[in-house]
């Protein structure tokens, strides 16, 4: 089958409501395909998506309603390769017309020819110019509330913003130092001649997603983990026997990283509002290989209900996702900002609750995978100003991780990161009761 009809049909799942991610994983799984046609592949099937406003845009502007959504697709892929990839056009155009007429017929795939060129003969005018009118929104493919609110937070470095959230994202794998050593897998890599991209302590940011197909993975000994989400449970810093509360934890990869801080000792409080999820949590625990954690349903608002103290608290919250769009591009599309204020608001009575179970002196560690100040700094001071007997604690970072400490001691894994999600995290200590 021909690499942009297996991308068509992938678009078309996609547009039937299943998560990309989740999508793209299952069909490398089933699909024997090189490392090349895998790269290829994800970068245009996220690429489309990413670019869905922009894409459209042009479409409407050059046609009636297109009643067949491969034909749709395989537009969508060419303007895109046209636009955003370094691809011959005269190539982009032949290849679109010559599927188009085995599918459908010499007149189809005039129409698509006709559609391509008009497009490659305006691209450089149409980007100008809007440029020029302020619509970076169109241009970037962003909902214009969004755009609004990235200018008002972001000012001269909006575009750079914009840019930096649509990039392709990169594999990261976690070592399982319970099962596992760096200079093993870094042996592995070797022997799958997969290059190591970027490093950040025990994570590893790599060019292939074959890794996922490996005994080693199977076996628990490596984890699917972003550096983010692995640095906000470290900075947490929990000790052996201790004992410890992940308040938002499915689907369990933080918790592995405080498991094994604690070299699989002291107790974990694994919580989730959802059965089934909590069920994910124990199959990949289980998987690699820690015993010290207790999943357990239960809203993290109610936790102060149950009248436990902790010794460390994660609170990686619910959010808006807006710092992990290159892998989720679809968030772009299915919140705005009522959802960040809802978001904010469960944000801050999880916390709430966090602080009243940790114990005196004890420490906590806040954080999201989103990039506004709403569900970030903002509920931060909200909560210091209501809550006096706490204090913020100061944390390293490695200094190949990119990003800015806001005004009170938080840090924003930022647009200036090329590789991690964008990530805030926070720590704070419980002083006095």
């Amino acid at each position: 089958m021909n690499i942009k009809q297996r991308i068509i049909g992938l678009l078309s799942e996609f547009e039937k409501g299943k998560y990309s991610n989740i999508l793209l994983n299952e069909y490398f799984s089933k699909n024997n395909l090189s490392k090349g046609e895998r790269g290829f592949i994800t970068e245009v099937f996220y690429g489309v998506i990413r670019n869905d406003i922009y894409l459209n845009y042009q479409l409407e502007k050059r046609t009636k309603a297109i009643k067949k959504n491969w034909i749709k697709n395989l537009l969508k892929i060419s303007i895109y390769q046209a636009t955003f990839m370094n691809s011959d056009d005269k190539g982009i155009a032949w290849e679109a017309t010559e599927l188009t007429k085995n599918k459908f017929g010499i007149p189809v795939s005039k129409f698509v020819n006709g559609v391509i060129r008009n497009y490659l003969r305006d691209k450089e005018d149409e980007i100008k110019k809007l440029k020029d009118e302020d619509k970076l929104d169109i241009l970037y493919s962003y909902p214009r509330w969004f755009y609004e609110k990235i200018k008002k937070e972001y000012g001269d470095s909006t575009e750079q913003v914009l840019i930096s959230l649509k990039k392709v994202p990169y594999m990261s794998i976690r070592v399982n130092t319970l099962k596992y050593s760096e200079k093993e897998f870094e042996t592995l890599l070797k022997e799958l001649k997969i290059d190591i991209i970027k490093k950040v302590d025990t994570i590893y940011y790599v060019d292939s997603g074959v890794i996922l197909h490996t005994p080693e993975f199977k076996d628990g000994k490596i984890i699917a983990q972003d550096g983010s989400s692995y640095l906000a449970a470290k900075i947490l810093n929990p000790l052996p026997g201790e004992k410890v509360v992940d308040t938002c934890s499915a689907p369990g990869s933080k918790t592995a990283v405080l498991g094994e801080l604690m070299n699989n000792t002291g107790e974990i409080f694994a919580l989730d509002i959802h059965q089934h999820k909590i069920k994910i949590i124990e199959e990949n625990l289980h998987k690699l290989g820690l015993s010290n954690v207790k999943p357990i349903k239960l809203d993290a608002r109610k936790l102060k209900e149950q009248g436990q103290k902790f010794d460390k608290i994660l609170v990686d919250a619910p959010c808006s996702g807006y710092g992990v769009l290159r892998k989720k591009p679809e968030a772009l599309y299915n919140k705005n900002m009522n959802n960040v204020h809802e978001l904010s608001t469960l944000q801050y009575e999880i916390l709430d609750s966090a602080a009243f179970s940790l114990k005196v002196g004890g420490e906590l560690v806040y954080s999201t995978c989103t990039i506004f100040s709403e569900e970030n700094t903002d509920n931060i001071i909200k909560f210091l100003n209501n809550h006096k007997n706490f204090s913020v604690l100061k944390f390293d970072l490695p200094q190949n991780v990119n990003g800015h400490f806001d005004s009170i001691g938080g840090f924003l894994i930022d647009y200036t990161e090329e590789i991690l999600d964008n990530f805030y995290i926070i720590k704070l200590r419980k002083d006095f009761e």
